[in-house]
């Protein structure tokens, strides 16, 4: 197995250096995950590498503006099927993927994993003992989550499976897949802490929570946090411990129980 990145020239605040698009090489055959946004200079990158390999199929790891709209475009260019869990923006697929489905190119199969969180359709491939995560994981940052309760479900279906390394659709390769993971699902239940402790504090809005839990982050980020902690509130409102709106404002109420 040969894997390649090729770096998008997409570099921002929720993006790092750019997103991730992977070819992944079995003998003369390949596919392509998460070929990005349709920048003509990254499209000709990936070209470049397809030179020496027949695409099989386009994999689409979840439906975010800077991962999937070259899918389409790409798959209708090599005449094979663009593949996701299902639509979205800028991203219809041809063949609609389930969890422990897999797709054959050489002697290889991806194997899809439902791992939504970060969004209801997220995905991750597996091939062999590495895994294409998309931004299920991003190498050296965290990620904003929508629903809290399905991620940290998604985070624990990894665990334990034998991974050697995560590919992730920003930053860099992850080559110690069980300590990272384990490192998410702690971070995630500390910031829970923080968020109740917020609480008891006298905290008693989602926009007072963010700027007290995420004082020390630019506020810039805030509203992409903001995402991430309503979703923390949803898990923690169907624990019974906080009560809240079903689909909080900045201003709308928050207390403990």
């Amino acid at each position: 197995m040969n894997i390649e990145l090729v770096l998008a020239p997409n570099p921002g605040p929720m993006t790092g250096l750019g997103t991730n698009s992977w070819v992944v090489r079995s003998g003369s055959e390949a596919i392509l995950i998460d070929p990005g946004p349709i920048i003509e200079s990254h499209l000709d990158a990936i070209r470049q590498i397809l030179i020496e390999a027949e695409l099989r199929a386009v994999l689409v790891t979840h439906t975010h503006p800077d991962h999937a709209p070259a899918a389409n475009p790409f798959a209708a260019e090599y005449g094979v099927p663009a593949i996701g869990y299902q639509p979205g923006p800028d991203f219809r697929p041809d063949r609609r993927i389930a969890d422990g489905e897999s797709v054959g190119f050489g002697d290889l199969q991806a194997v899809c994993l439902v791992t939504p969180g970060h969004t209801p359709d997220s995905v991750s491939y597996r091939i062999r003992d590495a895994l294409f995560v998309g931004d299920h994981i991003m190498g050296g940052s965290s990620v904003m989550v929508e629903d809290m309760g399905d991620y940290l479900n998604s985070l624990r279906k990894l665990q334990s499976t034998g991974l050697e390394a995560l590919y992730p659709g920003h930053g860099p390769v992850i080559d110690a897949p069980e300590a990272v993971i384990a490192e998410y699902v702690a971070h995630r239940l500390e910031r829970e802490d923080q968020i109740l402790t917020a609480l008891a504090a006298g905290a008693g809005s989602l926009g007072e929570i963010v700027s007290d839990v995420y004082r020390d982050v630019d506020s810039t980020l805030h509203p992409a946090a903001a995402v991430s902690v309503a979703a923390h509130l949803a898990k923690l409102r169907s624990d019974g411990l906080i009560e809240s709106d079903p689909d909080p404002t900045w201003d709308s109420e928050v207390r403990l129980r």
